[in-house]
């Protein structure tokens, strides 16, 4: 193994420490929410007698001791300062992540496989937020985020549109003419379908964008590359190739960002859920009562509740605040069976 190798290998592996590092304090300050410390000092002879009985003699307790009480330390710390988490579905590097760290920098944002995990942490107070899609200007609505929001009860406190520019990542030093196969999620394959026909590249789907970034790090097969976003590129140590391999210049990804709490500042948007007797004209009429009260629409769908029944979701511009906003929620409370404001927010545009 030559010098080069062994000192990308060393790269490597602090990489990942940090990371891991990384991964173990977020488990802490989710610990913090759920209002218990993390005590360690019972585990703490526990792992290093471990360590006495695994050690291959390169690694002394003493050193280890070192820094598992440094790490120690600088968990408790952590657990005193006043750190919000923010839930993301996917790896580190989703466009998720992007959007939250658009939406407020100063959180924290925390990694969660499933969407359902998202919410569910967010309803235990796991995490102070959780931001999801609920639609994209090419793919559409994500339904499952549209149901969880009916059945879990959240908050809207704010949203964010995203522009996506998908970029061609690879490791560092990749010809891009070696590159014959490319990782990314379903979605993202398909909204750069042309760029990847054009170069002869073979799309191969991954469970996540960020997965596949992270996973090209970790495994580094050959030939390959990946369609991810830019801080996946930088999370990752990858190198971006070719950024903006979108098939169609807008493609944009609205999230919304969920809490337990409602929304206390003053918002330009809201958000409410509704259902109506399934017979012709009552989604009219609902309609109507926005277009009477000159409320601009910007987002109507549904989803099937029970056999024959639907919920509609609607977004509209205007405060809960406002007059015409008040009358029009009225009078539609009247002509419905239910009806539920789940946010009024601000909507940020990046």
């Amino acid at each position: 193994m030559s010098m080069s190798e062994i000192s990308k290998k060393m790269d490597f592996l602090d990489s990942k420490i940090l990371k891991l590092l990384n991964n173990r304090m977020e488990l802490v300050l989710m610990a913090k929410n759920t209002q218990s410390q993390v005590e360690e000092t019972g585990r703490e002879e526990e792992f290093l007698e471990r360590i006495r009985k695994n050690s291959t003699g390169l690694i002394n307790a003493e050193f280890i001791e070192k820094i598992y009480n440094e790490i120690i330390k600088e968990s408790k710390d952590l657990q005193q300062k006043d750190l919000k988490l923010i839930a993301f579905q996917g790896e580190h590097g989703a466009y998720g992540e992007v959007a939250a760290r658009e939406w407020q920098s100063d959180l924290i944002p925390v990694p969660c496989s499933e969407f359902a995990e998202l919410f569910e942490g967010v309803q235990r107070g796991l995490y102070d937020y959780g931001i999801v899609p609920v639609e994209n200007s090419l793919g559409g609505v994500v339904g499952q985020v549209n149901e969880l929001l009916i059945n879990t009860g959240l908050n809207v406190v704010g949203a964010v549109e995203l522009p996506i520019h998908l970029c061609l990542l690879a490791l560092p030093g990749t010809d891009h003419r070696e590159i014959h196969t490319v990782y990314s999620h379903p979605q993202n394959l398909s909204q750069c379908r042309n760029f990847l026909a054009r170069n002869k590249l073979e799309p191969v789907q991954y469970y996540d964008a960020a997965g596949a970034a992270k996973m090209l790090m970790e495994e580094a097969p050959k030939s390959s590359g990946v369609v991810a976003s830019k801080l996946s590129a930088e999370i990752y140590n990858l190198e971006i190739l070719k950024e903006d391999i979108n098939d169609f210049e807008r493609n944009i990804t609205r999230f919304l960002v969920i809490s337990r709490e409602e929304n206390r500042e003053e918002g330009d948007k809201c958000s409410v859920i509704f259902s109506t007797e399934h017979k012709a004209g009552t989604l009219f009429s609902v309609l109507e009562v926005f277009a009477r009260e000159n409320i601009n629409l910007t987002r109507i769908g549904s989803i099937p509740i029970e056999l024959g029944s639907y919920a509609f979701f609607l977004d509209f511009v205007g405060s809960n605040k406002d007059d015409n906003v008040v009358k029009a929620l009225g009078e539609v409370e009247t002509i419905t069976t239910s009806l539920k404001m789940i946010g009024c927010y601000k909507e940020h545009k990046v």
